[in-house]
């Protein structure tokens, strides 16, 4: 180089504007070359260029990229690749430090001590160099940059805590990803960037970081060299590095290289750790803050006057010591280790007789190792490159092909994608290299669209793993206060800025489960900002919405379509629940107004609708005194009430007020006291949800199925369930109420003392087998006694008289109220008139006597006697032993049937001690063996449904050839009942009473 040539050392701290100074000298020249230690930066330098002077004029050379026009003037390089001898008048070298570097360090040294411009030439870097430079060029002028901005420690900081625009720098990948992962958890996302990564990958990750998509870097010390980002704050995740060989610490200007990455241009930064790196010392803190470094003491050298001979003589050249204090020999480098491995090949070493052989293979081990496999593969792989170009002076094209058609693949994760990103550029590299291929031009044009394929990829993969881009537009919206556009679908589903935040459950929002942490809080927020139209929308919609889009569940909940917008809670009555209502804060008060009106017009249409009849009750004028009480309960207990729990008050009163009751459809039965309207499934379903609101319960039950004569009684159901469903337990089994009472009127004819079976209308109209019937029997106070009998069948001709004698005795039982010696017409109009119907006139003769024993014993001893007679008839028939043996031989095997008699069970509750009856039934009062007979005065104990009345059994035992009685007398400690008024209502009102005055 000319001597006239002007050598300058700018040196400083980052952010002090050298790389933008050396790009406005070289601009100011007529030709330049700037070498620049990465391949990203050096990227990075050329846009800026060519955004200046144009792309026809710049070039681009690195190890995997060549872009050179016809008329370059300015060459932006990385410091392998600057072309040497060009005569161009500028020269600079940026990051001159790194002739320290053990991997590099001998390259940037080598352009430190040789590479030169013609007019001007620039050294950049840290002020660590200032004695090395003044030691190996005399020459040199310095330069010396403040920063621009301040750059102070923060400390310590969790990830969580990490604050806006900020880097936190990994030293391996793992940790690079591990990080990065958390971000995107706690903060939405966060770019990728690594040395590894190819220049298209690493600027779609810089620019999303850069325009606001994400708030958060995530790097490996590559950010450090020159890479201009928009940075506050740097955060070290580890203070330790793995330099190729060993795991060591970071020296103070090492860290204080990427920690200047903070604050650009007049913005001040911050610089701490994170992680698990430990807080830094206070020196070494300090040190980054005032930027005062040790000095560099020694620089890697490694000869540049190579001996291409034999292989050996240019290993020998390149292991050879440098001379002077500030050199020191560089370690072995992986080209110098292939070289040394290649040479030792018999075929390689034939083939390498002269200069330029020697020379090409050295320029085969010079390909960079950018897979990161083992040292012998990668030397393998070098081989047969060298083998290709000296057997035929280029790499053939099929060959090249297949391999790279291995690797043009989109498929697969980060790893896998940034492992053929890696492959992809050794052969980008070969490509590059003139006159190894036929058609450099082609293979450079194939690979470079491979890489692209493959960046673009690992760009998508890095982004959808480490980046919720739905998180970051709404952070991003948030933070710029711009409105944000929520849409909501037929089915719910919200999304605001095209991105699917969660979902409108009636009037309250859930953001989408797969968000937590921040992301969850950042979505809520932004969600419920861009949900308030929707929400007054939505509420004026569903106040006029039809009832029939409204309604309630078993557990009290009220449902608007598929969502619950409300539930019912206990009010001031049974009859006018309160409502709840589900709506998000965020909807405000006047849209929670609003459905609240709505599900109150709701639910107390519901109750009038379906409580008609209990409503009409409740709010009849003209009820007084007992009637109005009694109102009182049914509304209370609506509309069900068990008559155990109100025996007392349906004895007071009177026929006017039953009949006033019984105008508003109120069934006075045996068991129950109910409204049969109310017995349907809607109002069944409804009041056991109003009971349980009136009960407190947390859980529900819910109704039986409809349409169910029985179902299985529920040991564990709260107190009163099987009531308010419309059934009574008994057994294991409960009946329905209305069927019940039909099934009293069948019980109420029937002889309970003597014993009966089951009729078969008894067993169909409660759909259960014999053995089942009894355990419902029993539920209700029966004993049920099974036996077995000869099975008798079926008579050809029935008997009309027998049948018609008995339905004049059931007519007669069915009339019978209350029998009453003193005077039995009156008693029977009496009766009658209370009845609506034959079931309720038995019901509320419940209080009838039960038939005097001597017609039992009378036709017990009629049938006895007749019994006696056919066995001796029978006896006298089959005299003879042979005609006997004979007959028993031929007749078949009798057959038998199982049989079930039912008497009453319970305990009389009559007065006095157990056992001790009243004196009340035929003359004398004796019956079979002189015993006295007696029965119960007006009920029998428990409640038992009594049996025939004494004419009838009489008529009884007339039809079963015994005497009938003449004049039974009872007696009675109950005093005589006034005379009962006839409810004109009653449509057997008139009829009863012509009987009466004997019309």
């Amino acid at each position: 180089m000319t001597g006239a040539s002007r050598v300058v050392a700018v040196l400083g701290p980052t952010n002090t504007g050298k790389t933008h100074y050396a790009i406005e000298r070289m601009l100011g020249h007529r030709t330049g070359v700037i070498g620049l230690p990465l391949r990203l930066l050096a990227r990075e330098v050329y846009d800026k260029i060519v955004a200046i002077r144009g792309p026809s004029v710049v070039a681009l050379i690195t190890g995997e990229e060549r872009i050179v026009p016809p008329r370059t003037k300015y060459y932006v390089c990385t410091v392998e690749a600057m072309p040497e001898g060009m005569g161009c008048d500028f020269l600079a070298i940026d990051e001159i430090q790194l002739c320290a570097d053990p991997e590099r360090g001998h390259v940037f040294t080598n352009r430190l001590l040789r590479a030169r411009g013609l007019h001007e030439t620039l050294f950049l870097g840290s002020d660590t160099m200032r004695g090395p430079i003044s030691a190996l060029v005399p020459e040199a002028q310095f330069i010396h940059r403040e920063r621009l901005s301040q750059l102070v420690y923060s400390g310590s900081k969790k990830i969580s805590r990490m604050p806006p625009r900020s880097a936190i720098v990994g030293f391996s990948v793992d940790n690079v990803y591990a990080i990065a992962e958390l971000i995107r958890r706690q903060k939405g996302g966060a770019a990728v960037v690594m040395g590894a990564l190819s220049p298209r990958t690493r600027n779609a990750q810089v620019e999303m970081y850069q325009n606001g998509e994400v708030d958060y870097l995530v790097a490996t010390d590559a950010i450090g060299m020159g890479l201009n980002l928009d940075i506050d704050h740097v955060a070290f995740s580890s203070v330790s590095k793995f330099d190729g060989q060993r795991m060591r610490p970071l020296e103070p200007n090492e860290l204080a290289q990427i920690a200047g990455r903070a604050g650009r241009g007049m913005s001040h930064g911050s610089f701490g750790v994170t992680g698990d790196a430990r807080p830094l010392d206070d020196h070494v803190a300090g040190a980054i803050m005032d930027h005062q470094f040790a000095p560099l003491k020694k620089l890697n050298w490694r000869s540049a006057d190579l001996q291409f001979g034999t292989p050996e003589a240019l290993i020998r050249s390149l292991e050879v010591s440098p001379v002077g204090e500030q050199l020191t020999r560089a370690r072995e480098a992986d080209d110098l280790r292939t070289l040394k491995m290649l040479s030792q090949d018999a075929l390689i070493a034939a083939r390498t007789r002269s200069g330029p052989s020697v020379k090409l293979l050295w320029d085969v081990c010079r390909i960079p190792d950018f897979r990161g496999v083992s040292h012998g593969e990668h030397a393998n792989l070098l081989g047969l490159i060298f083998d290709h170009l000296v057997e035929r002076n280029v790499v053939p094209d099929d060959w090249i092909a297949r391999q790279i058609k291995l690797i043009d693949r989109t498929d697969g994760n980060i790893d896998t994608l940034s492992k053929r990103l890696a492959f992809i550029r050794t052969w980008t590299y070969v490509s590059q290299r003139k006159g190894w291929l036929r058609d450099e031009s082609h293979w450079r044009g194939v690979t470079r669209a491979v890489e692209d394929r493959l960046s673009d990829a690992l760009h998508e993969r890095l982004t959808q793993r480490f980046v919720d881009r739905r998180t970051s537009v709404l952070l991003r919206r948030l933070k710029q206060k711009e409105a944000l556009l929520a849409e909501v679908n037929d089915k719910g589903d919200v999304t605001i800025e095209g991105e699917f935040v969660g979902r409108l459950e009636g009037f309250r929002f859930s953001p989408d489960k797969s968000a937590q942490g921040a992301e969850a809080k950042a979505l809520k927020t932004a969600s419920m900002q861009a949900l308030a139209p929707q929400f007054h929308l939505r509420a004026d919609r569903f106040y006029n919405a039809p009832d029939t889009e409204i309604d309630f569940t078993e557990q009290g909940g009220l449902m608007w379509g598929e969502h619950a917008v409300g539930k019912l809670t206990a009010g001031a009555d049974a009859l006018t629940p309160t409502i709840t209502v589900f709506v998000d804060d965020a909807a405000g008060a006047e849209v929670a107004q609003k459905v609240e009106r709505r599900l109150q017009h709701f639910i107390s249409r519901k109750v009038a609708a379906l409580f008609e009849p209990l409503i009409a009750l409740q709010q009849d004028e003209a009820l007084t005194g007992l009637a109005r009480g009694f109102a009182f309960r049914m509304v209370e207990s609506l509309g069900i009430l068990p008559r155990a729990d109100v025996a007392q008050e349906v004895k007071d009163l009177d026929q006017d007020s039953r009949g006033a009751l019984r105008k508003h459809g109120i069934r006075f039965g045996q068991f129950t006291i109910f409204m049969p309207l109310l017995l349907k499934p809607a109002p069944t379903r409804l009041r056991l949800v109003l009971w349980s609101l009136v009960q407190g319960l947390q859980e529900f039950p819910e109704a039986p199925p409809p349409g169910l004569v029985t179902v299985p009684a529920d040991a564990t159901a709260p107190k009163g369930y099987d009531t308010m469903c419309g059934y009574r337990s008994a057994g294991t089994r409960a009946i329905r109420i209305d069927m019940l009472e039909r099934l009293a009127d069948m019980l109420r004819g029937e002889d309970s003392r003597g014993g009966f079976e089951a009729k078969p209308d008894m067993l169909s109209i409660t759909g259960m087998t014999l053995e089942q019937f009894a355990d419902l029997m029993s539920g209700l106070g029966y004993k049920a006694e099974k036996g077995e009998r000869l099975k008798v069948k079926a008579s050809a001709e029935p008997k009309p008289d027998a049948a018609k004698a008995r339905g004049s005795d059931d007519a007669v039982a069915d009339a019978a109220v209350e029998p009453a010696p003193a005077d039995e017409t009156a008693a029977t109009a009496e009766a009658a008139a209370e009845a609506t119907a034959s079931t309720e006139a038995a019901a509320e003769a419940n209080e009838s006597t039960e038939a005097p024993a001597e017609a039992t014993e009378n036709t017990a001893v009629s049938e006895t006697e007749s019994t006696e007679t056919a066995a001796t008839e029978a006896a006298d028939v089959t005299a003879d032993p042979v005609a006997e043996d004979a007959a028993v031989a031929a007749e078949p095997a009798p057959e038998m049937e199982q049989f079930v008699t039912f008497t009453w069970g319970r305990n009389r509750q009559a007065g006095g001690q157990r056992g001790q009856r009243r004196e009340q039934g035929t003359e004398g009062g004796a019956g079979r063996g002189g015993k006295p007979q007696g029965k119960p005065q007006g009920k029998g104990r428990g409640g038992k449904p009594q049996g025939k009345s004494g004419a009838g059994k009489a008529a009884g035992a007339a039809k079963k050839g015994g005497r009938p009685q003449q004049g039974a007398k009872t007696f009675s400690s109950r005093p005589t009942r006034p005379e009962k008024k006839i409810d004109p209502d009653n449509p057997f009102a008139a009829a009863l009473m012509g009987m009466k005055q004997g019309k």
